[in-house]
């Protein structure tokens, strides 16, 4: 935190010659504004704890992974346990997820990435493909659904005439190559995005190799209809190391997990996860007359799934079909705008599941193998009210419904059973209000409900748990925003309180194999802040720009009557989460268009088990990018750019495995690492 600090004085200092530099008459920089879902509004307005990360924050960001641009945000965690296995978590722990990413809903555009099942395979996008992301943090169900933690829009890049490609390499043999093909015509757009990367990795047995390839075709056939497709392609390979103790993540940090007198090691037993996707979407917009429009989209995925395990070998194969519609009403008047939002959100994911026992990354003899299919609907109503451009009032809710089918084939035939969960009504209440144009007020309540997912039901214990219940609680916010006339400073307060009960922790039987049980409850309270300051904007010196941004997350976030066995946690610290993080950064432009991004990452100590006995310590990552852009070659735009990753050399854990058996929670990240590379557009 001394390094951020010192950051945040520099930046005051230079704020008098920022004063000197920029005058009024400096050209005044755009609103931010959000889309939320086909709903755009300034952020400062909007009813909702929203943050954005822009394409700029992700172009200064490495482009091989997203860890760093989620981070960026208030409130976001996301973890790397290796290359390519991600976690997230939005004002939550990561008890629920091993690994992957559950009780999060996650949009691509007009489509649902998360199936009914609950489960999110984000890892599977190459950055390349991204644009922006907009994050919802706390339960926003009235239009998302099912979720206690948040929800993430991801927008692709916006469509333009051209061609780009780049490469770039560094450290423990990373490569990352894209290629992209985009075109506009009159009314019809295309793109087409490549992308291939692999890595050796840090540890023994963490080794990288992704495949992708996404394309989107849009299609105006009349003033009123707009058509588009969306598909992608991924083919995902990673190691995964397993966790080590504090002693020997001590004695060797680049260690794959050591066997046992009676369990293998992960070298051993080649453990690693082969996903190979595909998913394909088709929505389409029509403005039916000046007051109504309605939105249809159709979506399904493909999903092959390999898992070699220490302990076993598990085959899953994925079938979702899905469909997400709503009609809008608009009407509009110079002192009273509202506009209202009905629909339905349906999916239907078909895991077929098989277990093998692990002969050194080969199937063995079977050992379970069933059937599952999750059925998730929901259908939504929203109102907005805006009161002369002042007064914003949200009132809406979601009504849920959830329900599993189950059938077992061995080791014993089980006949189709199913599941039906009651159906949960999500209702929301916010408002917004401008107290003069520069500041506004904002205050709401809002119902989160999750359902275990697929994952959770059958875990890597291979038994059907039916005893698990869902999550839910109500979440209580107020929050400030501020800027400037000329939007050159923005700030942003959150203040929250999310009683949830119910809450699902994982737990581990001795062989490492996991279940998972409904915790008593938890008092999640917390404070975000968020600013964003250009010192300098469009200067006459050395220095053109100089933006200055700061984010602060702090989570007081206790179990509440949760007992296991005859130990009571209650009171403890939520595992999973830091107390405080503190993440700023530096961008910076210089004449001739070379430019220098730095950012600062404090993370707090992090209780590793809910006896809050074991903790990771708190740690302080720098990363630094530099380049330059706009170098002409001929009818070609070049950049050139290096960066380093963990400046400093900290020895830390990004992602830890939370209640490990055996103390094993550690698993290591890259000490101080290197890339560096170019790209090329016409």
């Amino acid at each position: 935190m001394k390094l951020t600090a010192s950051i945040i004085c520099v930046c005051i200092a230079l704020t008098a010659k920022a004063q000197n530099t920029v005058t009024d008459s400096v050209k005044k920089l755009n609103d931010v504004v959000i889309k939320g879902y086909y709903n755009s509004q300034p952020i400062i307005r909007s009813v909702s704890a929203v943050s954005l990360i822009d394409s700029n924050l992700i172009k200064n960001q490495p482009n091989t992974a997203l860890v760093s641009a989620f981070n960026s945000a208030a409130g976001v965690r996301m973890e790397e346990r290796s290359p390519g296995s991600y976690r997230l978590s939005l004002r939550g722990s990561l008890l629920r997820s091993p690994f992957g990413i559950r009780n999060i809903k996650i949009y691509l555009d007009d489509f649902p990435l998360t199936d009914a099942g609950g489960n999110t395979y984000l890892n599977l996008l190459d950055a390349s493909a991204l644009g922006a992301v907009e994050i919802y943090k706390g339960p926003d169900a009235s239009i998302f659904g099912a979720n206690t933690g948040g929800a993430v829009l991801v927008s692709t890049p916006e469509i333009n005439n051209k061609i780009e490609a780049s490469l770039s390499g560094g450290s423990y043999g990373l490569l990352h190559q894209t290629a992209s093909v985009q075109h506009r015509f009159k009314n019809y757009n295309f793109s087409f995005i490549q992308g291939y990367q692999k890595s050796e990795g840090y540890r023994e047995n963490s080794a990288l190799d992704r495949k992708y390839f996404q394309t989107t075709q849009e299609w105006n056939y009349n003033p009123s209809g707009f058509l588009k497709a969306f598909v992608f392609y991924s083919d995902l390979f990673y190691k995964t190391p397993g966790g080590l103790t504090a002693a020997q993540m001590e004695q060797n940090p680049k260690q794959a997990r050591p066997a046992t007198p009676t369990i293998p090691g992960a070298v051993a037993q080649q453990a690693a996860i082969y996903n190979k996707t595909a998913f394909a979407g088709l929505s389409n917009t029509y403005q039916i007359d000046k007051n109504f429009r309605h939105v249809v989209a159709l979506f399904t995925s493909y999903t092959d799934f390999k898992n070699p395990f220490i302990t076993n070998y598990e085959k899953r194969y994925e079938r979702t079909l899905g469909l997400r519609t709503f009609l809008e009403f608009a009407q509009n008047t110079s002192t009273f705008r509202w506009n209202a939002q009905g629909g339905l959100e349906s999916s239907d994911t078909r895991t077929q599941v098989k277990n093998f026992g692990n002969n050194a990354g080969e199937p063995a003899d079977i050992t379970a193998n069933d059937d599952l299919t999750a059925k998730q609907n929901f259908a939504f109503l929203r109102f907005n009210f805006d009161i002369q451009s002042k007064l914003l009032i949200e009132v809406a809710s979601s009504i849920n419904f959830f329900n599993y089918n189950y059938e077992r084939f061995f080791p014993m035939l089980v006949a189709k059973q199913k599941r039906t969960f009651a159906e949960q009504l999500m209702p929301k209440f916010a408002v917004s209000y401008l107290l003069k144009p520069e500041l506004s007020i904002r205050l709401s309540a809002s119902k989160g409900y999750s359902p275990p997912t697929l994952a959770e039901v059958r875990s890597s214990d291979n038994t059907i748990n039916n005893n698990l219940e869902a999550e839910k609680g109500w979440n209580y916010e107020a929050g400030l925003r501020f800027k400037t006339m000329n939007n050159r400073f923005y700030a942003n307060a959150n203040l929250y309180h999310y009683a949830l009960d119910e809450a699902i922790v994982r737990r581990l039987n001795a062989d490492g194999s996991e279940y998972f049980i409904n915790a008593g409850g938890t008092k999640q309270k917390g404070i975000e802040l968020e600013t964003s300051f250009w010192l300098i904007q469009n200067g006459d010196d050395l220095l053109k720009n100089l933006q200055f941004r700061s984010n602060y997350t702090y989570n007081h976030y206790r179990f509440e009557n949760f007992s296991s066995g005859n130990d009571n946690f209650s009171g403890n610290k939520l595992t999973g989460v830091p107390e405080n993080v503190l993440v700023s950064s530096l961008e910076m432009a210089f004449k001739n268009h070379y430019y220098l991004f730095v950012q600062h990452n404090y993370t707090d100590r992090i209780p590793l088990n809910d006896a809050n006995t074991a903790f990771a310590r708190k740690y302080n990552l720098i990363e630094v990018k530099a380049g330059k852009r706009n170098i002409k070659i001929a009818s070609a735009q070049m950049e050139v750019f290096a960066g380093i990753n963990n400046l400093l050399n900290e020895n830390y854990s990004l992602g830890n495995d939370l209640n490990a058996a055996n103390n094993r929670f550690f698993n290591p990240a890259a000490t101080r690492n290197f890339y560096i590379g170019f790209s090329a557009k016409l």
